[in-house]
C-alpha cells in the first residue's frame, strides 16, 4: 500500500501540471472502486480549475471554487500525468483532461482506492475529521504521543500505526522509525517514557522527510507520478531484512507478527 511519503510524492508530482488548468473533460471507465465514483463528478469539474492540491493523511485533496475532489490510492492505486496519445489500460479507471493537453489518470488494479466529491470542507468529512495530527506538523511531538499512550497495553508499533494518534505511519515507516529510536516494536505503548517518545517522534519525522525527498519507497504496485520508482528502499535498516545482519550491531534482524502485520526489528538495538 502506498504510504504517506508515496502519497506526498504523488501530490508534489501532479500539482504543477494540474493547478490552475481548465478541466475540459472527465472520463469514468469504471466507477466501482471502494465506493462508486459519483456520477455527477464530470458535471462538478467541467470548465473548473483545481486551485490547490493538498493532502490530509493519505487523502489527496483537489480544491475547486465549488467543492473538493478527495482521492485515496487504496492498496494499489497511482496517479500519473500522461499525454492524450497514451492509450488507457485495463485498470485506468478515471481520466481528468485539461486544456493544456495533460491528463490526470487514476490507475488502480485492486480497486480499493476512492474518488469522493464534496461541496463542504473536506477536513470535516467523516473519513478525515477524526484523524490525528500530521506527523511532520508541530502538533505531533513526544508530549502528544506520551499523553495518548497512558495505560495503553497495545504494542507501540500498532499504537503509532493508528491514524487516531498520528496519520500516515504505515508498516514500513513504523518499523524503520522504531529502529532509529531504539524501541522494541513489542513494547507496550503505556510503558514508554516521555523522553523515548520525544526520540521516537524525531525519528518518525526524519524517516518520513528522507523518504519524501528521495521519492517514496519502492513498492510492487507503486510508481511515482512521472513513472519512476522511489529509492528509499535502498536505505531500509530492518524492514524486509529478516535473517540479515543488523547494519548497526551485526546481530540478526528478526521478523514477528504484530496486529496481523509483519514486523522487523533488531533485538539488540531495540529495547
Amino acid at each position: 500500500m502506498p504510504e504517506l511519503p508515496e502519497v506526498e510524492t504523488t501530490r508534489l508530482g501532479i500539482s504543477p501540471h494540474i493547478t490552475g488548468q481548465v478541466i475540459t473533460d472527465v472520463v469514468i471507465r469504471n466507477k466501482n472502486l471502494r465506493w462508486p465514483i459519483p456520477a455527477t463528478l464530470k458535471q462538478s469539474l467541467l470548465t473548473r480549475q483545481f486551485q490547490k492540491i493538498d493532502r490530509r493523511g493519505k487523502y489527496i485533496l483537489c480544491y475547486t471554487n465549488n467543492g473538493c475532489m478527495m482521492l485515496h490510492l487504496g492498496m494499489s492505486g497511482s496517479l500519473r500525468i500522461v499525454s492524450s496519445d497514451i492509450t488507457p489500460g485495463k485498470h485506468d479507471h478515471l481520466d481528468i483532461l485539461f486544456a493544456s493537453g495533460n491528463i490526470l489518470r487514476f490507475h488502480d488494479p485492486r480497486r480499493f482506492g476512492s474518488v469522493i466529491w464534496t461541496k463542504k470542507d473536506p477536513l470535516q468529512h467523516k473519513l478525515i475529521q477524526h484523524l490525528g495530527p500530521e506527523p511532520l506538523s508541530d502538533d505531533f511531538n513526544g508530549q502528544w504521543l506520551y499523553s495518548r499512550s497512558k495505560k495503553r497495553k497495545q504494542a507501540i508499533k500498532s499504537f503509532i500505526m493508528d491514524s487516531h494518534h498520528v496519520v500516515g505511519i504505515g508498516n514500513i515507516y513504523a518499523s524503520e522509525s522504531l529502529f532509529l529510536a531504539g524501541i522494541n516494536p513489542k513494547r507496550k505503548a503505556g510503558n514508554i517514557s516521555l523522553e523515548r517518545y520525544e526520540r521516537l517522534t524525531k525519528a518518525i519525522k526524519k524517516i518520513l522527510k528522507q523518504s519524501i525527498k528521495q521519492g517514496g519507497t519502492t513498492l510492487r504496485d507503486f510508481l511515482n507520478s512521472d513513472g519512476k520508482p522511489g529509492y528509499f528502499q535502498q536505505q531500509l535498516n530492518v524492514y524486509g531484512r529478516a535473517g540479515q545482519t543488523c547494519k548497526q550491531c551485526s546481530s540478526t534482524i528478526k521478523k514477528i507478527k504484530l496486529g496481523q502485520r509483519s514486523s522487523f526489528y533488531c533485538a539488540v538495538c531495540q529495547r
